[in-house]
């Protein structure tokens, strides 16, 4: 960590602090809010951790490319998807995800679908959603927003495939 970092840190910790003490309304809530989700992470990254360790390990690197690669065609979006309902934990599990399937082979367009839909239709959200909105709601967000999705995947892969990028790492 560099000193400057180390400083920002600190400085924060310090202000925290000074209005915990002082009973500072907003730095109050903001540290609250820094421990609940600091006891979220707790919970959920080291189980996604050992997960995501265990596809490492047990899926192949062939398996990924043929059904999430170059030559998966539509039905690699749709695997994408599929996975991405699955996905618990939200963001914080599907950018380790993400980053595995691509170092096992696959497309980008498939990875930006994955990221995007791991965040628009997980299955927990997708129940809760429906019983408090409706299912028609529901459904048309889905009829909406997963097209235009995969559309702007696809174009925004293809643009980058086309233009050489790699992923760091």
């Amino acid at each position: 960590m560099s000193r400057r970092r180390l400083a920002l840190f600190l400085l924060y910790g310090g202000f925290l602090l000074w209005g915990f003490i002082k009973r500072f309304g907003p730095s109050v809530e903001v540290a609250r809010n820094f421990w609940t989700f600091s006891a979220q992470m707790v919970m959920i990254l080291p189980c996604a951790f050992v997960l995501i360790g265990l596809f490492e390990v047990w899926v192949k690197k062939e398996a990924v490319e043929k059904h999430l690669g170059r030559g998966s065609g539509p039905l690699g979006y749709l695997w994408a998807v599929l996975l991405a309902a699955t996905t618990v934990g939200g963001i914080y599990v599907a950018f380790p995800v993400a980053h595995s399937l691509y170092r096992k082979g696959a497309k980008l367009g498939v990875i930006f679908t994955y990221v995007g839909a791991s965040a628009i239709c997980r299955i927990p959200m997708t129940v809760f959603e429906a019983s408090f909105l409706g299912v028609k709601f529901t459904a048309v967000r889905f009829l909406v927003s997963l097209p235009l999705l995969v559309l702007a995947s696809a174009l925004l892969g293809h643009y980058l495939e086309r233009k050489g990028y790699r992923m760091p790492g």
